[in-house]
């Protein structure tokens, strides 16, 4: 099931990106063929199309000291010519944060963020056995951040609106820096916390007495209040195997603090996640 709804939201991800493809290549107009050999020889778009495939790692639930492995594939246009590509305006930060930079201007980045979260399944981890299922949904939010090569800072503001009742939300701030090691690869790393609202922290961290009581492992009831859950470093690189092909990979600790950290469903504070991906660009490199 898990997988199931990895490659289901991969899909919407490459839908949508068909769709900014089309609204910008009409913005653009038509490119003169002749004008430039390499839009020739990739039958006249100004663009190429990457594709590919992303394997991720981390807890089965916020808290949980047991994994499971997602998949999802990666379809984006990437422009080419005068300004930044499509490509280099979207960011993905995890599963539930996938982030496109509308306005880009002296550093300054602007835009929405969408993702999906898995939500908790009681059957998931038998710490969790008999609390009850939070439903997973689509995330929604935007951000702002800016770029002082070579180190960034943005913050991000995400909340739930479909699936679960009064999910909560969640404001992330995140400072970090881009690095090129050499001509081939390029690694970025970040340091991040996020503060979570009331209602998050309820959905994801509280236990109340009727669940305490059906819980199989017989857990203590907690009430979790609002605020910050966890910090994070993450390191992520890309290495360029050809022009065309590229390997990603990522590795990631986070270790959840306060009333996150003292739950009684949180099995271990300390929670590492990684993946790794492969892409290919097809027609325009260049």
């Amino acid at each position: 099931m898990t997988l199931k709804l990895a490659v289901a939201l991969g899909t919407a991800f490459s839908g949508l990106s068909a769709s900014i493809a089309l609204a910008a290549d009409a913005t653009m107009g038509a490119v003169p063929m002749g004008q430039d050999p390499v839009i020739q020889e990739s039958g006249g778009l100004p663009f190429g199309i990457v594709a590919g495939g992303y394997a991720f790692i981390s807890p089965v639930y916020e808290g949980s000291d047991e994994y499971r492995v997602v998949g999802f594939p990666i379809v984006y246009p990437r422009f080419y010519g005068d300004g930044p590509g499509l490509g280099d305006r979207f960011t993905l930060r995890g599963l539930d944060d996938v982030r496109f930079a509308v306005i880009q201007h002296q550093g300054f980045e602007f835009g929405p963020l969408a993702g999906y979260t898995f939500g908790r399944d009681q059957d998931d981890a038998d710490l969790i056995n008999g609390i009850g299922d939070v439903d997973g949904g689509l995330i929604v939010g935007g951000y702002a951040g800016y770029k002082f090569e070579p180190f960034f800072i943005d913050a991000a503001f995400a909340t739930q609106v479909t699936g679960q009742d009064d999910a909560g939300y969640q404001i992330k701030v995140a400072a970090g820096v881009d690095h090129t090691i050499t001509d081939r690869l390029d690694m970025t790393a970040t340091l991040s916390t996020a503060y979570a609202s009331d209602d998050y922290m309820d959905t994801y961290f509280s236990v109340t007495p009727a669940q305490a009581a059906s819980s199989v492992a017989g857990l203590a009831p907690y009430d979790a209040d609002g605020g910050f859950k966890n910090v994070a470093l993450d390191l992520a690189f890309d290495y360029r195997l050809t022009e065309r092909a590229t390997f990603t990979g990522s590795v990631g600790y986070s270790r959840l603090i306060g009333d996150a950290a003292d739950s009684s469903i949180t099995a271990s504070e300390n929670q590492f996640r990684g993946g790794v991906g492969l892409t290919y660009t097809f027609g325009r490199i260049q």
